[in-house]
């Protein structure tokens, strides 16, 4: 049901653009036939978004992986810089949190580690909405910030990396084992709001894959039983997305290791001092609207990214310099 959904939903985009081109071109025939070159702009303007819907609706085509329609986990970790990475890492957790919000979809917070003395050492959210995972699997990698940093007394420019892993919620009907032998499990008390039940109690489950070293934690519900449970969905979610990576292999070069953060892996740089840019290192994409990045207007550089991801078009790394 859901697939014949989305089919239908497609079909309905190509007739409307259809209908609305016809409509349009025959209200510009008629603006130019009487003179009215008011109503002939109306026409080129209602031509021109018409255009860029179908372009984003053709963009959309491309995301035709297996989990692409997929609701997603990103996981947020910070680097090495202590509470300048930490900051950085609640920045990018805030600039997806508000891509989503502005895409319709719904950010559950799941697991957060309160920084030393701000920011976040990691945080994991689960967004919902159609292709969640298609567009976000683009943002996987290393971020790099360079600023003037507000927890430095002698206002010296820092750099700080943090990384966002992206992998799809498994679909129920997708069946994976993992042995008991090859799980870790241990509990220990939720940091943070919550109340004071679950922060007396062990409620928050953390389930290591041994032979992976994937880890997952959940630490949002209140009892243990429904963070063990959550725990477990997103452990089967990261053991899927790792095996859906090697068929990609061929296709891509995204690491199948997300055990610590590449410093030689950045995927983007956002430069704030001493001027302001954000470059996708993968694409060549950028732009010097900063605060509208952090802010989560992030679509040209997703859209960029899965148009060279799927067309097979090199998309590695490049060493930036400063």
């Amino acid at each position: 049901m859901r697939e014949r959904t989305r089919l239908t939903g497609a079909i309905e985009n190509v007739l409307a653009f259809e209908r609305e081109r016809a409509d349009t071109v025959e209200l510009a025939d008629m603006a130019d036939a009487e003179g009215d070159e008011g109503l002939l702009n109306e026409a080129r303007a209602a031509l021109k978004v018409t255009q860029e819907r179908a372009a984003r609706a053709e963009l959309e085509t491309l995301l035709s992986g297996e989990a692409d329609a997929n609701d997603c986990y990103v996981e947020i970790n910070s680097g090495a810089g202590g509470t300048e990475s930490q900051d950085w890492a609640q920045m990018l957790l805030r600039m997806y949190t508000r891509w989503a919000n502005a895409h319709g979809m719904k950010v559950d917070l799941l697991e957060e580690q309160d920084g030393d003395t701000a920011g976040i050492k990691s945080a994991t959210i689960q967004v919902k909405g159609e292709n969640a995972y298609g567009w976000l699997k683009t943002e996987s990698g290393v971020h790099r910030l360079v600023r003037i940093s507000p927890y430095d007394s002698n206002a010296r420019r820092h750099t700080s990396f943090a990384s966002a892993w992206v992998y799809p919620v498994v679909d129920d009907t997708i069946e994976i084992e993992i042995a008991d032998k090859d799980v870790r499990i241990d509990t220990y008390r939720a940091s943070g709001s919550g109340g004071q039940h679950v922060n007396k109690t062990d409620s928050a489950v953390r389930i290591t894959h041994l032979p992976t070293g994937v880890a997952c934690a959940c630490q949002s519900e209140r009892s243990q039983h429904q963070n063990r449970a959550k725990a477990w969905t997103m452990l089967r979610a990261r053991l899927y997305e790792m095996e859906l990576q090697k068929r990609e292999t061929a296709a891509q070069a995204l690491q199948d290791s997300k055990t610590e953060i590449g410093w030689g892996r950045q995927i983007r740089s956002y430069v704030l001092q001493p001027y302001q840019m954000v470059k996708d290192l993968r694409t060549g994409v950028e732009t010097s609207d900063t605060q509208g990045v952090l802010d989560g207007d992030l679509d040209a550089f997703m859209a960029a990214a899965l148009a060279a991801r799927v067309s097979g078009a090199p998309s590695g790394v490049i060493e930036d310099v400063e």
